[in-house]
């Protein structure tokens, strides 16, 4: 195989390219680095007909990767679990995430490793017989919250969707299951909210669309703990809140307990902490973003350059 890191520069013309459908940036498929107008999986693809598939998503900021290892940990962990196989190593998709990065030039971007089942050429019913497919694309850095939202704090509704049963599809696998969340969402936009929380199968809060929450009382920080993504940034507030010895627990978390909270906030991979100020028509706290969500998200930003918490892009 060719190194990868030896792959080369890309001249790409973007003239023609509508920024509607087609953001800037550059993906990898079947062993090419490719523009994202370009990038393309067959309809009979089983990531496409049935979310065959497991993902992962890592950001770049400043030029650099933000807890990569634990996102490849992840990644792998769902492989290994949905019992797909990678062309690629460890290291080597380490390299292409780092190339689809230098190669669109992005300083702050939003980084995807996927695994589908592919497809079988006899369209068989038979996941063994599919052959697995590897795809990454860096597409810029984008957030749950625009920066009006970060400074005010965001307006959530909870949803009376139920979130998928773990023991249907196991949340700490990633996957494209999405329409409990996506209803979830259009539920939030009735009640003229920006985003959704749903609730568990045992009628407790959950998780919102692509993202963990958190709640403080009293100084202390409680997460739901059943049925939701082990998000890489719901760690990552674990990790600071040990530094700064904060108390924080994983535990059912009720809708009263969550609008009776004195500070709010979610976190995702893309935009790292976010406060809530309003959920459905309750103000948290007093209306306002609160000291302890700032403190993290200072501290959260800070650890961006750390060289124990990021890996450096090489650019050309």
């Amino acid at each position: 195989m060719t190194p990868l890191s030896a792959a080369p520069p890309l001249v790409i013309d973007e003239r023609h390219i509508d920024r509607r459908l087609y953001p800037h940036g550059i993906a990898f498929m079947d062993g090419q680095y490719l523009r994202m107008s370009e990038a393309k999986i067959s309809v009979l693809d089983w990531g496409f007909l049935h979310s065959d598939a497991t993902y992962d998503t890592v950001h770049v900021w400043n030029g650099r990767f933000f807890r990569l290892d634990l996102h490849l940990d992840r990644f792998w962990s769902g492989i290994e679990r949905l019992r797909m196989k990678l062309p690629y190593d460890r290291e080597e998709v380490a390299s292409i995430l780092s190339q689809c990065v230098a190669l669109s030039g992005l300083k702050a971007a939003y980084v995807d490793m996927i695994c589908t089942r592919g497809s079988s050429p006899t369209f068989s019913r038979d996941p063994r017989q599919a052959d697995n497919r590897f795809i990454a694309f860096a597409i810029p850095f984008g957030s749950v919250a625009n920066e009006e939202q970060l400074e005010r704090g965001l307006h959530v509704a909870i949803s009376d969707t139920v979130r998928i049963p773990p023991k249907s599809v196991d949340p700490a696998t990633k996957n494209f299951h999405w329409l409990d969340l996506v209803k979830g969402l259009f539920e939030a936009y009735d009640k003229k909210a920006e985003t959704a929380l749903i609730l568990d199968t045992n009628g407790h809060i959950a998780e919102g669309p692509g993202f963990n929450v958190f709640f403080v009382k009293e100084g202390a920080l409680r997460t739901p703990a059943f049925g939701v993504l082990q998000g890489i940034t719901r760690r990552t507030v674990f990790d600071l809140c040990a530094e700064i010895e904060l108390l924080v627990r994983a535990a059912d978390v009720t809708c009263a307990e969550l609008k009776g909270a004195d500070e709010v906030f979610i976190t995702s991979t893309a935009g790292g902490i976010m406060p809530v100020t309003r959920i459905d028509h309750t103000a948290i706290g007093n209306g306002r973003v609160g000291p302890i969500t700032r403190q993290l998200t200072d501290l959260y930003w800070q650890k961006h350059d750390d060289p124990a918490w990021s890996t450096p892009v090489v650019y050309p």
